[in-house]
């Protein structure tokens, strides 16, 4: 008799109610798709050879894959094994106005998503807000040179970028990039002028946790085999692809509408034109250092410890007491990889006064929430106004 292992066993709630939704899901984008797809046929009088030319398309269109490109001139002023530092700051910049820098996600993707579009940037967005000195941290595929980065590591380059640029920054986070700022706040609160983050999983078990019901799945009772063994099998990375699969399978539906709509709206310049835009992005991945993608899982996702208080980094105690700058707080709230409650959490846990913490609840989903229209617009530009008059600020263009 064949048996199965103690994590498959038991599914956690949370992933099976994800499932029953992502079987719906699913079913209902590839009806949608067909409908779709058929009623343009019909309506536009193809032929078979029309039919079969717009499949040969679709699938060169759905099967490219381009690097990324950051939207907007800036420079690179500085680099590190791991990552390097864009600088986007206006020619005319007050030096005495304090920096703002990025810290994209680090989940296998290109860091360029804080520079996305010409219409969708979080940093031309801080510009027009105010705020002059504005750079970005662009996490660096991980090699064989630099499979052995740690979280201390990354704290050095924090260390190193702040002193750089006076002293004193406004650090923003968006998702793993939230709360690798919000350590390095906790250790280095001296160096912080306010600290942002938007779908940031501070606390990991908060709300509905579907990314801590999977750790559980895949690490019964602490045990991390099932990780371990995924970075010894590249040789000390975690693949980005490993990474983009698991986004994917989150919400699978998501995946095949896309797919699905494409095929219906090949002969659409437009929307082509979009869909290649989001998937050079969002297809195109990097791997990160094994040793650091490891810690990550067993400190952070499975022992909790950054709200749990027992967080060491670079040998002392990372306490979230001593964060007392101001916050931005940024959920999605449709957003299923990083609820709201694992992004409020992290002002119950600092020392910041309730009046200095500023919370956004903007509409739509994760990746939404840094590149929507409407989040920047309506959600990101008030944060960054707030943060320009804490800055040194001069008068915002208009929106």
């Amino acid at each position: 008799m064949r048996t199965y292992p103690k994590s498959c066993q038991s599914f956690p709630r949370g992933i099976m109610a994800a499932n029953a939704d992502a079987v719906l899901g699913t079913y209902s984008a590839i009806m949608r798709g067909s409908v779709d797809f058929w009623t343009g046929v019909w309506s536009r009088g193809d032929t078979p050879l029309d039919v079969m030319t717009d499949v040969v398309t679709w699938a060169g269109t759905a099967l490219r894959r381009e690097r990324p490109q950051w939207a907007h001139a800036h420079d690179i002023v500085r680099e590190w094994p791991a990552a390097r530092l864009r600088d986007f700051s206006a020619a005319d910049a007050d030096p005495n106005q304090v920096a703002t820098v990025f810290l994209p996600p680090q989940a296998g993707h290109d860091s360029s998503i804080v520079d996305y579009s010409a219409k969708q940037s979080q940093v031309m967005t801080a510009r027009a807000a105010g705020l002059d000195r504005v750079f970005s941290l662009d996490w660096k595929g991980a090699t064989q040179a630099t499979k052995h980065t740690t979280i201390d590591d990354y704290m050095d380059i924090l260390a190193d970028t702040a002193a750089m640029l006076g002293g004193r920054v406004n650090l923003v986070g968006d998702c793993q990039g939230g709360w690798l700022a919000t350590i390095y706040a906790a250790m280095y609160p001296d160096t912080v002028n306010s600290l942002t983050i938007a779908g940031a999983p501070i606390d990991y078990h908060a709300g509905e946790p579907l990314l801590h019901d999977w750790v559980r799945l895949l690490a019964p009772d602490g045990d991390m085999s099932f990780y371990r063994n995924v970075v010894a099998t590249h040789d000390g990375l975690l693949p980005g692809d490993f990474l983009l699969g698991g986004f994917m399978a989150l919400q699978p539906h998501n995946e095949v509408d896309r797919q699905l709509q494409l095929l219906a709206n090949i002969g659409d310049e437009a929307y082509v034109a979009r869909y290649r835009q989001f998937e050079t992005w969002f297809q195109w991945t990097q791997a990160l250092p094994g040793d650091f993608y490891l810690w990550v899982v067993e400190h952070l996702f499975m022992h909790n410890e950054l709200i749990a208080g027992t967080l060491q980094v670079q040998g002392r105690h990372a306490d979230l007491g001593d964060i007392t700058c101001p916050l931005f707080l940024l959920a999605g709230s449709t957003d299923h990889i990083t609820p709201a409650p694992q992004v409020w959490a992290l002002a119950d846990h600092t020392n910041t006064p309730e009046g200095d913490v500023m919370r956004r609840l903007a509409p739509g989903g994760h990746l939404g929430l840094f590149m929507g229209t409407e989040s920047l617009r309506e959600h990101w530009r008030p944060v960054f106004e707030r943060m320009a008059t804490i800055s040194g600020d001069r008068t915002p263009v208009p929106a």
